[in-house]
């Protein structure tokens, strides 16, 4: 919504591509002034001029976000040319496809630089201008993986719980100094994004997420609700809610239910080559949209939509969950 008549700043980060670009969208509906920030592609600039079009006002600001100089330089030119930032959204990553012995210490520090240090330094970007003047909201972009780790995606799962730790460490400072800056982590599950058609993969079938789908407008519609209201955090889709709930009822169940279904349930039957082009040091030119490979089996909608605005019914819901899952255990287990 706007603020006193004008439009809301809104930063995005990884906006050229998958969630990233679906909540781009989303905000431009609003009306929103945007800065988008990602490498250089094709598709950031495409994406700025669909902000242009969907009423909004895009401005395209090129920004490895592993460089905390370039993200600052791209926060003081959005503040010069769009406005103060009243929403900063941290969405950002890249990842490395494979079991933990095969993957390079560069590749870990790559993936980790990307995907929490990037979150890390947008926002310290977004407290250097909110802070003076006590508000705003910086948003997480999560996973269900930052509660529960899965097979061949250390790097991508270790950065995630990171920007849980990091947020939620960050969060009670903020209480401390009575700072009204609000912050949320939307907690995702498997979408159907570009990621797996560019992750750097070093398994012999083709990538997937772990079924089900959803399409990344049901994330972005989410992320851009979680802007006009104060949550601590936004689980979408109960996949989500199922998997994060079961982690604490019986982690031990799950580290092995998972070692016997993880692998296969990542890849589909198709072969890959091991030499295929992927994002983690340098993008991969072209416009890659919102949308992966897997749309003729990706949900438009989430179960938990409903919920999450309605708070006095998710207890009850969370409680209902604990009990199938706690059933699903025991059959697991015997």
């Amino acid at each position: 919504m706007p603020k006193n008549n004008h439009p809301r700043v809104v930063v995005v980060t990884g906006a050229s591509a998958g969630v990233g670009r679906a909540t781009v969208r989303a905000f431009a509906r609003e009306g929103a002034h945007i800065g988008l920030l990602a490498r250089e592609t094709e598709g950031l600039h495409n994406a700025a001029r669909e902000v242009n079009q969907l009423g909004g006002k895009g401005l395209a600001l090129p920004t490895d976000v592993s460089n905390a100089d370039h993200v600052e330089a791209a926060a003081a030119r959005i503040e010069a040319e769009l406005g103060p930032i009243d929403v900063w959204v941290n969405n950002a990553m890249t990842t490395v496809f494979a079991r933990v012995t095969d993957v390079t210490p560069a590749e870990f520090k790559r993936a980790t630089e990307v995907t929490y240090l990037g979150t890390v330094y947008g926002t310290m970007a977004a407290l250097r201008r909110m802070m003076p003047r006590n508000s705003g909201r910086i948003i997480q972009v999560g996973s269900a993986l930052a509660y529960r780790s899965i097979p061949l995606q250390s790097a991508y799962c270790g950065a995630k719980h990171a920007i849980a730790g990091f947020t939620d460490s960050l969060r009670t400072e903020l209480i401390h100094d009575h700072k009204h800056i609000h912050l949320t982590m939307v907690q995702l599950p498997a979408m159907n994004t570009p990621q797996f058609t560019w992750c750097r993969s070093k398994m012999p079938r083709h990538p997937q997420p772990v079924p089900p789908i959803f399409q990344p407008e049901v994330a972005a519609e989410r992320i851009v609700w979680a802007s006009h209201h104060n949550r601590r955090e936004v689980f979408v889709g109960l996949p989500t809610v199922l998997a994060i709930e079961a982690n604490k009822i019986a982690p031990g169940i799950a580290d092995q239910y998972l070692g016997r279904t993880g692998f296969d349930s990542q890849q589909t039957a198709e072969p890959v080559s091991p030499n295929r082009p992927d994002n983690l040091f340098e993008p991969i030119p072209g416009d890659f949209g919102a949308h992966g490979v897997f749309g003729n089996i990706a949900h438009e909608e989430a179960a938990t939509t409903w919920l999450t605005t309605h708070k006095s019914t998710t207890a009850l819901a969370g409680a209902a969950a604990f009990g199938m899952i706690a059933f699903a255990l025991k059959k697991l287990a015997s």
